[in-house]
């Protein structure tokens, strides 16, 4: 593997995605309320969500923000700025732009997916189908291999995947036009982590909440018009205090937090490794559902979740093993 110029050890990098997916996962069961209960569309809420974190991102940013150094040390950081500035910020307006292009595609077209095939049938054909893309793209445009442990793992979450889906598909059906979206939310998902994977390696990774930041703005305003066509104002009758403690958690916890985290933590490890284990999102989800939601946690589902949580534990482990000599080190 070429050295990652992140400097998040790799242990904290499968944390941070971890915890990522972990929170994504609960982000639908606060979207099937809202469904319930707001009269809220799959447009409207996405609009919603990436306003909300924008929006608390940039109340955090002074927090978040890069110190900055005293003395010598910020001279030095001047003059190298002020050298290459034009060239990296142009760059940076390039990378900025596809997150948010990106992160706009994977957020809307999943939504559009659940609306047209159900929410369990979209969640594992997004998250199943986003694992062969990123490996696919890790390859043809990085050089990434993942080895004899990595293929099996990924087969493996796929099996798992292919259990939940069929274990479903009697119950809610696969609808082909829910088909193409979870596929199309697929592929801005692989795009976003092969892009942020690359900028890792050039030495060119940008401030994850800067970029989470712009990210949710640029989605928010692609999807203001379709947002406003669909409707953006819970409907009459609903719980408004209820809509809006769920709009404020979604635009927190599984947006503004987890994306940060995510970004950060798939600097740090293969792309192809943090699109496996965000799997976790849709085994957390149906944790929820079937605590929480009243929904059965069958056979298939209780397969598909077992073999899904042994592929992300060994491609794991493969990457642990792959980066040991870098992660010694630089553990924190």
């Amino acid at each position: 593997m070429s050295t990652l110029h992140s400097a998040l050890p790799v242990r904290r990098g499968l944390l941070y995605v971890a915890l990522a997916a972990t929170a994504w996962g609960t982000a639908g069961a606060v979207a099937a309320l809202l469904f319930r209960h707001s009269g809220l569309g799959p447009l409207a809420l996405t609009f919603w969500r990436s306003l909300g974190g924008a929006a608390v991102l940039l109340a955090l940013r002074p927090f978040t923000a890069p110190r900055r150094r005293n003395g010598a040390g910020r001279t030095a950081r001047a003059t190298q700025a002020a050298r290459n500035g034009r060239v990296a910020q142009n760059g940076r307006l390039g990378r900025i732009l596809l997150n948010g292009l990106g992160l706009t595609l994977f957020q809307a077209a999943y939504f559009l997916a659940v609306r047209h095939t159900g929410l369990a049938v979209a969640t594992v054909v997004t998250l199943g189908a986003a694992p062969v893309l990123v490996a696919l793209g890790g390859r043809l445009l990085m050089g990434e291999r993942l080895g004899r442990a990595g293929a099996l793992a990924v087969t493996g979450a796929l099996l798992g995947l292919g259990v939940l889906v069929l274990g479903g598909a009697g119950d809610t059906g696969v609808q082909l036009p829910g088909l193409a979206w979870a596929l199309a939310s697929a592929a801005g998902y692989a795009a976003i982590t092969l892009a942020t994977r690359h900028h890792a390696r050039t030495g060119v990774a940008d401030d994850p909440a800067d970029t989470t930041l712009w990210s949710f703005a640029i989605c928010a305003v692609c999807l203001l018009p379709f947002g406003l066509a669909e409707g953006l104002l819970p409907a009459a009758g609903a719980d408004l205090p209820g809509t809006a403690l769920l709009l404020g958690y979604l635009a927190t916890v599984p947006t503004a937090l987890a994306y940060a985290l995510y970004f950060a933590g798939a600097a740090a490890i293969r792309a192809a490794t943090a699109s496996v284990i965000a799997l976790i999102e849709p085994l957390s989800a149906t944790a929820i559902a079937g605590a929480f939601l009243g929904e059965p946690l069958t056979p298939a589902t209780l397969t598909g979740t077992a073999v899904l949580l042994l592929s992300v534990t060994a491609l794991a482990r493969a990457e642990l093993r792959s980066t040991g000599q870098r992660t010694g080190p630089r553990a924190a």
